[in-house]
């Protein structure tokens, strides 16, 4: 073989083995780069799957098994003991204290269950609810009115911001003070506390029925006769009527229109009762009660006009349009009669206790009063005697 196409042989296998080297060297690389991601792959898995396992074994020490046959009766009765009573607070909150504000409060009482049917057993209660200066100077009328029936009443108070006496552990108004504000006789601040009142009350669900007092009220029969009457009444007591006085329809606002006419414009006593349906339209309210707020001030009084008008025109079935709370406006003025010591007498309690007919579920009735105001303080002692025999409270 010549010389020179030896040496073109040489270079081209040469030049072929090279080739095959790189070619070798690429495949090499290639391989070594899938097998690392792969194991990258297989190790970030591997760490997932041992994390899960530390917090599924570690949550497993930290919670006992629910049905484990190793757990003590004491364990079992604890675990349950905490369910019931979150529930039982959520239901029924056992402080009236809390921090939440106004906007907060309303928010939460509004709440109504989608569910009719109760997940425990609900007796119906009538809350009680003071809207008072300070102390409670008939609280011991009070007491006795109580005394015995426990779960079938609820006792909120709103005071003065700054009252902060308590009463001893043995009243029934022991720690039933609310958060409160700075109140102002015919301002809207009255209907504010009324409000506060009734949506401290709504978190209790058991409450069916909300009358509204002050310190000066006075119950004119016993516990059993007014609970019965209310938690069966088909209707919520607040009077409401159209007065074409100055002191009535005089007091209109037109800035008020359309949303609220002249011909809508009710006038009624301060003091009512609701039933849970009624309570919670009232809290409810975000349209009527700030158009009020800004329109209706002395010598226009909110408190004598946004529920009796609000009531009738929006929810007047709900009302038998009269108040259950006996005021003597016979002397006139712009304040009830206040009764002192003389007063209280047998044949003046029982004027107001049967003295009057109304219609009570569809039926005449002469028990047309629960209550009664404004009884200065040193009509404790005479109450105190005549209540045992004349209003049925037990000694």
């Amino acid at each position: 073989m010549p010389i020179k196409e030896l040496s073109v042989r040489i270079r081209r296998e040469v030049r072929d083995g090279k080739f095959q080297v790189a070619t070798t060297i690429i495949f090499c690389l290639s391989i070594a780069f899938l097998v690392l991601v792969l194991g990258m792959i297989i190790n970030d898995h591997f760490k997932k799957f041992v994390l899960y396992e530390d917090l599924h074994f570690s949550s497993l020490n930290a919670f006992p098994p629910l049905f484990s046959s190793s757990l003590s009766p004491c364990m079992q009765q604890c675990n349950s003991s905490n369910t019931a009573y979150g529930l039982k607070e959520w239901i029924s909150p056992k402080d009236r204290w809390h921090s939440m504000t106004d906007e907060e409060l309303m928010w939460r009482a509004s709440m109504v269950p989608g569910i009719v049917q109760y997940p425990f057993n609900r007796t119906p209660k009538v809350a009680f609810m003071f809207l008072t200066r300070g102390r409670l100077p008939l609280a011991p009328l009070w007491d006795m009115f109580f005394r015995g029936h426990e779960g079938l009443f609820s006792i909120y108070l709103h005071t003065l911001p700054e009252f902060t006496y308590e009463p001893s552990k043995s009243s029934v108004f022991y720690k039933r003070r609310i958060p409160s504000k700075l109140v102002q006789w015919g301002r809207s601040t009255m209907i504010d506390a009324e409000r506060r009142l009734l949506a401290n009350a709504l978190l209790d669900f058991s409450n069916e029925r909300f009358v509204l007092l002050s310190e000066t009220c006075i119950p004119l029969f016993n516990f059993s006769i007014i609970y019965n009457y209310l938690i069966n009444s088909n209707q919520s007591f607040l009077s409401t009527f159209d007065d074409p006085r100055p002191i009535g329809r005089g007091r209109y606002n037109k800035r008020m229109w359309p949303t609220i006419t002249l011909s809508d414009w009710r006038k009624g006593s301060q003091w009512f009762e609701a039933n849970r349906e009624l309570a919670l339209a009232i809290v409810s309210d975000i349209k009527y009660y700030p158009l009020f707020r800004n329109h209706c001030m002395p010598p226009c009084y909110m408190d004598e006009h946004y529920l009796p008008t609000v009531v009738t025109k929006f929810w007047p079935n709900l009302t038998s349009n009269r108040t259950i709370t006996w005021t003597d406006w016979s002397r006139g003025g712009s304040h009830p009669a206040m009764f002192m010591r003389n007063d209280v007498t047998g044949g003046f309690l029982d004027r107001m206790r049967n003295g009057f007919n109304c219609t009570y579920n569809g039926e005449r009735s002469t028990i047309c009063f629960l209550f009664a105001r404004k009884f200065h303080p040193n009509t404790l002692q005479p109450l105190l005697r005549v209540a045992p025999k004349l209003l049925g409270f037990d000694p």
